[in-house]
């Protein structure tokens, strides 16, 4: 078994070839978490985990889409995450690389979105771009309410935060960054992070790794992620394989 423990299924550009995708995975044995960004996108994940035995769904409110945010919305993802096979809440976050002139709403968002998981008995799955300060400011000012950790997802953050979110109990989401060429900082984190806070990921359809640059990402795609962590920590492929996934199940507790 390998888990790619964040992509989105439901996304557009997958759309003519998902029939394939799915059946290739089903055949690899290949598990994933379709990770929602929005109340359609959820309740996407939903049905398609509904639909595959080996696929799951988070739900929750990207901030890239604070701009349709209202504050029902907050009720919607909660329906959702009572739907057989949810397993957090996510994908949310804070990023400022498209959204700064909406911080405040987009914190406002992510708060409620915290609370809503602890509610839950539920893990956060985070989206962090451009925001590591503001989003550190917040898990601190709010850590009792981590009592089922999270993972920062594509995780391209420095060692020192990395190390803080580590001993916070979060895990670190590796993803296709870790294969390019100018990721010299990622290889140093993957080298100090112990291997049991580190989870693999495809965010399909993007990031694809080394050598399908320039393709849709798949979930398949997530092996090549395996083997350059692998590399970087001097294991084995089928070590990291089984390491992450005992680390993915151990965080969606299934």
């Amino acid at each position: 078994m390998i888990i790619d423990s964040h992509c989105h299924l439901y996304d557009e550009k997958l759309k003519v070839e998902l029939p394939r995708i799915l059946e290739e995975i089903s055949k690899k044995d290949i598990f994933c978490v379709c990770c929602g960004a929005d109340v359609e996108t959820s309740k996407q994940c939903v049905q398609i985990a509904k639909e595959n035995s080996n696929i799951f769904a988070t739900v929750g409110y990207h901030p890239e889409y604070v701009a349709n945010f209202k504050d029902e919305d907050i009720s919607k993802i909660e329906k959702l995450s009572k739907e057989k096979k949810v397993l957090a809440v996510g994908e949310i976050g804070l990023d400022y690389y498209y959204e700064k002139e909406s911080k405040t709403r987009q914190k406002e968002m992510l708060v409620s979105q915290i609370m809503l998981a602890d509610k839950l008995g539920l893990p956060c799955v985070f989206h962090v771009r451009e925001a590591m300060g503001d989003f550190l400011d917040i898990i601190r000012n709010h850590r009792d309410f981590f009592k089922h950790s999270a993972v920062v997802h594509s995780f391209s953050g420095s060692e020192e935060v990395a190390k803080i979110l580590v001993d916070f109990g979060f895990f670190l989401g590796i993803n296709g960054i870790v294969t390019f060429k100018n990721a010299r900082g990622l290889l140093d984190v993957v080298r100090s992070v112990s291997m049991d806070r580190i989870l693999i990921e495809t965010d399909s359809p993007y990031l694809t790794p080394e050598p399908h640059r320039g393709k849709n990402n798949e979930p398949k795609f997530v092996e090549f992620v395996a083997k350059k962590v692998a590399e970087i920590k001097g294991l084995t492929v089928e070590e990291v394989i089984r390491i992450s996934a005992e680390n993915t199940k151990r965080l969606f507790n299934f």
